[in-house]
Parts: structure tokens; C-alpha cells; sequence
């Protein structure tokens, strides 16, 4: 179903009105920010908006395209209310949600479609084309590279093409272990069909809630077990694209040596070239077993050591996360102090005693290890992994850490509301690159990110973290924060730390984008990452399969 619902979504912003973080039950947490960033936290800079206080347009739309999209779709099916244009018309990035707070949308979708199966969408497309009408497919909406947001300049209105009514487990093969799944399944309700009968995707991205099997597959998603189970590109074994020259069916194989992939073009493509209606995805047991737990290093070169070696050892984990100092320290302010005082005393006593033996969270690199499968299996892995990482000088936690951090794995994007609305710059970025680059390119990407914040906010606090790891090289996530600038300067402070950190990546050898995709965001930085030639290339695809570009104009492709 759709996850936009009037009353029960925060439309301007993450997740659903009745969830909130827990601040409260985090004693640590706001002084650690406050000293860090120098700045008081608590007064509102920004208030949660009304749907009224925004300033809509009336819908752009030629002629009797309303009506004709009532006739393909259903009248049920169609909307033009204020909720449903509003909620789909940007996405979840900083700049988003610092639009939505200051009230301000630079272009709303027209139209909102829900079809109901394959047919639908064929048939939307051409009325697109004949009526010269953008379409931007929409799933969970959590693109945070302005994936969902209209960028038109030459067409006669914009439909967004909202898949939630195509959310079914049609098949599962339990022999082969595929599932083929309607692309505007949302996480939950993936999980839930396939577990019913003994089965889990494996994808697990922190947007899991709110983010759809489409949406993952056209901005080649990973998930937070991705060393484990894959990234998104590894589990899709075929797919079903729409496009308005005709319908992309890859041949369900497990593999093919018949030319270049077409499979491997259509992921990846952010609604650019079509509409995915469905994939055939790989599947496996629901495993017996979850094993998280915590480690510590003395720093984060020696916990990247580790992490490298155990996947160049066939050690390859479910989930491994390895924060560097920053990202340590911030760790240990968020976590819970609820419970029993004699618990919190008697762990603070263990950190101090840890302390003594050079295992600081303050000075540290907190790991988080993750192993699921057989039970035999998974207690073979851990054995050899904590035996490898003690000898390049971990410290095993024990299971407590890796528990608490797999609870709250999906809670931490509800305190970016609160954080931006006490006036806190907050956004995350993320980029990959090889083992013997890697520390390099950590570096370079922070010191770029601290030189363009604080010479104006004064303070920050950069944290990393590697994740999403291979044998050949890793991950690495971000996460900024500083004091919001003055009334005004706020999307161009932002701006100028987002170009900051991306030059740094290009420069130093990363990728522009491991796993958030391009939007109209990282497309600036396109021509540098896959070279003249190679976007020529996309271009052409894209004038065979959308000759007149009605399919998300404005994304993944440089303009000018």
C-alpha cells in the first residue's frame, strides 16, 4: 500500500507521524552535540509545516488528460489533491527538507497515478507522450539526490507514477530460491510475503520502511547486510521494464554471455529510460540464526586491517560497520541510558577500565559484526573472525553493542527532523573505492568537508564510517553536522560542502555515488565518472527508449 497517507505520513519529512527518535532516554546525546558543534540545542529555528501554509499551483495538465488518465487507471486511481501533489514532489535530502520547512516547493507534480498492473503503465505512457506530460516514477520516495523532484522546462505537465498498488509476491520458486516482486513493494511488505514461506530478500537499507523494490533496483541500492547478501544489482536475477518504445523483459538465467548486459543498463537508470513494473529476485532461507556484536580497535587504520582481511580470507560477514573516531565517540553519546542505574555504572566502570588498556571510544573504532545463517556456520565464522581481529588487536564486546545497534538501525533518520529544526546542518554522503586508496581517500573527503563547513559555521563534527564491504575495497559513509548559516545562506552552505566533499572524491579516486544513485544531485560530476564516450552511450539508450524524453527529465545526465 501506499506509504503516503494524509494524517499518518510526515509528508515534510521522514517516516510517519507516530514515531519520533528518542532523545529523552539518550542522556549523552545533546551535550555531546552542543560541545561539539558549539552551539545550544533545543530552541526551534523551524517548525514542522502545515499542508496549508504551502502555495500550490492549480495542476498543469493539457486538455482532457485528467479525464483520460481516470479512463486507463481508474478515477479512484487519479489525484490531484494538495496531499498526494505535495508528498510526491521532492524527496528526502537535506535540501528537501529545508524546502519543505521553509514552505517552499520550485515545482509540484501535476498528477498522481496509481496503476494496478503492467498494462497500465504502457498505457499512461503513451497518453505522456501524446500529451507531451513528464513522468517520474515514485516509490517510497526516499531519494535523497533529488530523484522524484520535477525538472521540466519543455513539457505540458508532470505525472508522478506512484507503484504502491503494485505490491504483490506474485511467485515464488522455492527450488531456484527466486521470487518475482512488483516493483512498488515496499520493504515490509516484501519481507512479510517471503517469510511467510521460509524466505527473506536479504535488503535491509536504512530507508527499509519507507523505500520500494523499484526504487532500489533504479538507484542500485545496497543494505546494511549487503557484504552478506549482496548489493541490489547481485539479487536481481531478470526484469520487466517499461519504456515508451516498447517493454524491456530480461531472460531469467542465472547468467548469460549474450552480449553486453541489458540487465546490468536498466538497473541503475532512476526512471530515466522506463518504468520497472517487476524483477525476478534471488532469495534465500530465512537463516537461523542472528549474531551481532561489538568490537574496538585502538584506531581506525588498525580496525580497516581487520575488515580487509577477513574478506580476503573467504571470512565474509553478514554486516561488518567500522566507525572512525568521530563516528565512535558519536556512537557512545547515542546510546541508551534507559534501564537501571547500577547497569549504566557498572558499563561506564568497564569503559574505563577498557580506557586503561587503550581501547577509548573516545580515541577508538567501534566495529559492529554481523553474522547470520546456520547455526553451526555462523559459530565456525565467529570464531575465526574474532580470532583474526584479536590478533591485529580488537576487542571483542560481546553481543550487547551489536544488539543495540541492530534494534535501532532504522531509528536515527527520525532525529534529523529534530536536529534540523533546532537549526543543524545534517546530511550524509557516501562514495567507494579500493583497499589501498581507501584511508587516502577518508582523508582527503573529511578535511574537504571540514575546510568548506567550518570556514563559515566556525564548528563541525565529520564522522565516517566503511560499510559495504568487498574483497577489493569498501564503503565509506559520512555524516556532517554543523550550525545552521543565517536566514538565507542555508541551501548554499549546504551546497558549497556537498560540491566541497564531491570534487574530493573525484579527485582522490572514489566513486561519485556507491549506493544513493545521481538524481539531478551527483549528475554535474557524471561526465568525470564514466567519461565523454560512456555518456554518449546513455544518451543514445535513452534516445531509443524515450525519443521524446518524457521519462524523468533532468536526472543522471549533465546539463549543458
Amino acid at each position: 500500500m501506499s506509504d503516503y497517507v494524509e494524517g499518518k505520513s510526515r509528508w515534510w519529512g521522514w517516516g510517519n507521524l507516530d514515531q519520533r527518535f528518542d532523545v529523552e532516554n539518550r542522556e549523552n546525546l545533546i551535550p555531546f552535540l552542543e560541545s561539539n558543534l558549539g552551539m545550544d540545542l533545543g530552541s526551534e529555528r523551524f517548525s514542522d509545516p502545515n499542508l496549508d501554509e504551502i502555495e500550490l499551483p492549480e495542476p498543469l495538465l493539457p486538455g482532457n488528460a485528467l479525464d483520460e488518465l481516470g479512463k486507463l487507471c481508474g478515477p479512484e486511481n487519479v489525484s490531484t489533491s494538495k496531499f498526494d501533489r505535495v508528498s510526491r514532489s521532492m524527496g528526502k535530502s537535506y535540501r528537501d527538507l529545508l524546502r519543505f520547512r521553509m514552505r517552499r516547493i520550485d515545482r509540484a507534480v501535476d498528477v498522481v497515478v496509481w496503476p494496478r498492473k503492467e498494462d497500465e503503465v504502457e498505457a499512461v505512457l503513451r497518453l505522456a507522450e501524446k500529451e507531451k506530460l513528464a513522468v517520474i516514477p515514485f516509490g517510497g520516495g526516499s531519494s535523497v539526490t533529488g530523484g522524484v523532484e520535477p525538472m521540466v522546462k519543455d513539457k505540458a505537465g508532470v505525472i508522478s507514477m506512484d507503484l504502491a498498488r503494485m505490491n504483490r509476491v506474485k511467485r515464488i520458486d522455492a527450488t531456484s530460491q527466486t521470487a518475482v516482486i512488483e516493483a512498488g513493494a515496499l520493504g515490509p511488505e516484501i519481507e512479510e510475503q517471503l517469510n511467510a514461506q521460509g524466505f527473506t530478500l536479504g535488503h535491509f537499507p536504512e530507508s527499509f520502511d519507507h523505500s520500494a523494490l523499484g526504487g532500489w533496483i533504479a538507484t542500485r541500492a545496497s543494505g546494511r547486510q549487503s557484504t552478506g547478501y549482496g548489493d541490489i544489482e547481485d539479487m536481481v536475477l531478470a526484469l520487466r521494464m517499461v519504456t515508451p518504445r516498447g517493454v524491456v523483459d530480461t531472460r531469467k538465467v542465472p547468467s548469460t554471455a549474450a552480449g553486453p548486459s541489458i540487465l546490468q543498463m536498466c538497473m541503475g537508470s532512476e526512471g530515466f529510460l522506463g518504468v520497472i513494473t517487476e524483477a525476478t529476485m534471488r532469495i534465500r532461507p530465512l537463516p537461523e540464526v542472528l549474531d551481532y556484536r561489538g568490537l574496538i580497535f585502538r584506531n581506525f587504520a588498525a580496525g580497516v586491517d581487520a575488515v580487509r582481511e577477513m574478506m580476503q580470507r573467504g571470512l565474509v560477514p553478514t554486516c561488518v560497520r567500522l566507525s572512525d573516531r568521530s563516528e565512535t565517540a558519536l556512537a557512545q553519546a547515542f546510546r541508551s541510558t534507559a534501564g537501571p542505574k547500577w547497569k549504566r555504572k557498572a558499563e561506564n566502570a568497564a569503559l574505563k577500565i577498557l580506557a586503561t588498556r587503550g581501547y577509548s571510544f573516545d580515541d577508538g573504532a567501534f566495529m559492529v559484526l554481523g553474522l547470520e545463517g546456520e547455526r553451526e556456520t555462523v559459530e565456525d565464522m565467529k570464531a575465526e573472525i574474532l580470532s583474526l581481529c584479536r590478533k591485529i588487536g580488537g576487542f571483542h564486546l560481546g553481543a550487547s553493542p551489536g544488539r543495540q545497534w541492530y534494534r535501532s538501525r532504522h531509528d536515527t533518520a527520525y532525529f534529523r527532523e529534530q536536529l534540523i529544526n533546532w537549526g543543524v546542518m545534517v546530511d550524509t554522503l557516501e562514495t567507494a573505492t579500493t583497499w589501498d586508496n581507501l584511508l587516502h581517500l577518508y582523508g582527503e573527503v573529511r578535511n574537504a568537508l571540514r575546510a568548506a563547513i567550518e570556514g563559515e559555521a566556525g564548528e563541525s563534527l565529520v564522522a565516517c564510517h566503511v560499510s559495504h564491504v568487498y574483497r577489493e575495497g569498501a564503503s565509506l559513509y559520512y555524516t556532517f553536522f554543523a550550525p545552521m548559516a543565517g536566514e538565507g545562506e542555508e541551501e548554499a552552505q549546504w551546497e558549497r560542502a556537498k560540491r566541497a566533499a564531491s570534487e574530493a572524491i573525484m579527485e582522490h579516486g572514489g566513486t561519485i555515488s556507491h549506493h544513493h544513485g545521481v538524481g539531478y544531485e551527483h549528475a554535474p560530476w557524471m561526465r568525470r565518472e564514466v567519461g565523454e564516450i560512456s555518456l554518449k552511450a546513455i544518451e543514445a539508450v535513452k534516445r531509443v527508449m524515450d525519443p521524446e524524453g518524457i521519462m524523468n527529465p533532468g536526472k543522471l545526465i549533465p546539463v549543458g
